[in-house]
C-alpha cells in the first residue's frame, strides 16, 4: 500500500504555503486527511512543528481557514499540522447519525469496542503514524515538536502530551474537555469507543493522567468565561486545575472575560499560543 501523502491543493499564505493532503492510513485502515502550513523559513532549514487538534464536527481545514495562525507561524518560524478529527466513510452503521459520535468526533482515543475499533484509532494515528509521516516527508526538527488543540482537540492535545512527554515538548489548549469521564460528551464517546468500564477511560482523561503520571513541563490553557459549554459541565477546567495543583504541575489557566467557544476566541489569542510554543521549542 502506498502510504505517502498526496497533495490535494495548495495556497500561498504569509510568504509560505498551506497544503492539504490525503494518505492511506494503516492505523485507521482508510483514507485520512491533514493540512500543513510551511512558513517561508522551511525553504532554508528544518523547523519546529506544532500539531493542532480540532474539536467536534471540525476537519483538517477549520484551523487553517479560521484561526489566523499562519501569520504568527511565519513570524516565529513554526510549521503547523492540522489532522482531521476522525476517519470518514468507513461504512460503520450510524457513523454519520450524531454530531458528537462517529464522523468528526473521534475523541483522539483508540477504540476497543466494535464496530468502532476497526477504524477509530485516532490516538495511535496522531502519536505514531501522522508524526512519522510528517517527519519523513516534511522539513521538521523531530526533537522540537509541540501540540495544542480546541475543545475535543484540547482534550486530545493534553492526553497526547501527558502520555508522550519525550515526543511533545510543549502543550497548550483552548477550552479543552479536561475531565471527560465527568463530561456528558466524554461519557457518551467513551462508552461507545472504550466500553462501559470507567477504569479504561482514565487513559484518556487529562485530569486523571496528571494525578497518575504527573507532568514536568508547563501547560497553558485559555478558557472563555462566556463559553456555553462551561455551564453544561462539558469542559470542567477547574477539575483539571485542582489535579495540577495536587500533582505539582505548572498550569497557567487564563479565564478570558466575555469570550465564548468559537474560532473568534481562538483567533484572539492564537499569537500567545504560537509564541508560547516557539519559546518552548526554539532551544
Amino acid at each position: 500500500m502506498d502510504t505517502a501523502p498526496k497533495l490535494v491543493s495548495e495556497n500561498r499564505c504569509f510568504g509560505g504555503k498551506v497544503g492539504f493532503y490525503t494518505h492511506q492510513s494503516q492505523t485507521c485502515k482508510g483514507k485520512m486527511r491533514f493540512s500543513v502550513y510551511l512558513p517561508p523559513q522551511a525553504s532554508e532549514r528544518r523547523l519546529p512543528v506544532v500539531y493542532f487538534l480540532s474539536g467536534l464536527t471540525c476537519n483538517e481545514e477549520n484551523f487553517m481557514a479560521k484561526s489566523g495562525a499562519q501569520q504568527f507561524a511565519a513570524k516565529y518560524g513554526l510549521m503547523l499540522v492540522a489532522p482531521d478529527t476522525s476517519p470518514r466513510d468507513t461504512g460503520i452503521p450510524g457513523e454519520d447519525d450524531e454530531w458528537d459520535l462517529g464522523t468528526g468526533a473521534g475523541f483522539y482515543v483508540d477504540a476497543t469496542v466494535q464496530p468502532w475499533a476497526a477504524h477509530y484509532q485516532m490516538y495511535s494515528y496522531i502519536v505514531e503514524e501522522l508524526s512519522s509521516i510528517i517527519a519523513e516527508y516534511f522539513p521538521i526538527d523531530i526533537e522540537r515538536q509541540g501540540i495544542f488543540g480546541h475543545s475535543m482537540g484540547g482534550h486530545g492535545a493534553l492526553i497526547c502530551a501527558l502520555r508522550n512527554p519525550d515526543l511533545y515538548k510543549s502543550v497548550s489548549a483552548f477550552a479543552p474537555i479536561t475531565a471527560p469521564i465527568h463530561s456528558p460528551w466524554g461519557q457518551k464517546a467513551f462508552t461507545h469507543y472504550l466500553g462501559s468500564d470507567p477504569e479504561s477511560w482514565k487513559l484518556y482523561d487529562a485530569s486523571e493522567l496528571v494525578l497518575s503520571i504527573g507532568y514536568k513541563r508547563p501547560i497553558l490553557i485559555d478558557q472563555g468565561t462566556d463559553d456555553p459549554f462551561l455551564e453544561k459541565e462539558q469542559l470542567l477546567p477547574l477539575i483539571f486545575a485542582q489535579a495540577c495543583e495536587k500533582a505539582g504541575v505548572a498550569l497557567t489557566l487564563r479565564l478570558q472575560p466575555e469570550y465564548n467557544h468559537s474560532y473568534y476566541f481562538i483567533a484572539s489569542f492564537i499569537e500567545d499560543h504560537i509564541r508560547y510554543h516557539w519559546e518552548a521549542l526554539r532551544n
